[in-house]
C-alpha cells in the first residue's frame, strides 16, 4: 500500500521544534511560570492542529482506499479509535 505524504506539515514540526527548544531556554534563563506555560499551552495546540491535518489526510486517502479494494474496513475503523484513545 501507498502511503499519503504528508510533508506539507514539516514547515510546522520545524517550527514546534523551534518553539521546543525556545520552552528549553525559557527554563534555562528562569522565566516566569506563566510565560512558560503559555509557550507550553501554543505548542501543544500546534501539536494538535499537526495531528488534524495528518488525521483528516489518513480519512480521506487511506480509509476511502480501503474501502475501494480488498482492505479490511473495520481494522481500519479499529486502528483509528485506538489512535484516538492514546
Amino acid at each position: 500500500m501507498k502511503y499519503p505524504c504528508h510533508k506539507e506539515q514539516l514547515t510546522s514540526l520545524r517550527r514546534i521544534e523551534g518553539q521546543i527548544r525556545g520552552i528549553q531556554g525559557m527554563v534555562e534563563e528562569g522565566k516566569y511560570c506563566v510565560d512558560i506555560l503559555n509557550q507550553i499551552k501554543a505548542v501543544k495546540n500546534s501539536i494538535t492542529t499537526v495531528e488534524g491535518k495528518i488525521l483528516k489526510t489518513h480519512l480521506h486517502e487511506c480509509i476511502k482506499n480501503s474501502l475501494k479494494g480488498n482492505d479490511d474496513f473495520n481494522a481500519k475503523m479499529d486502528e483509528i479509535v485506538k489512535v484516538l484513545k492514546r
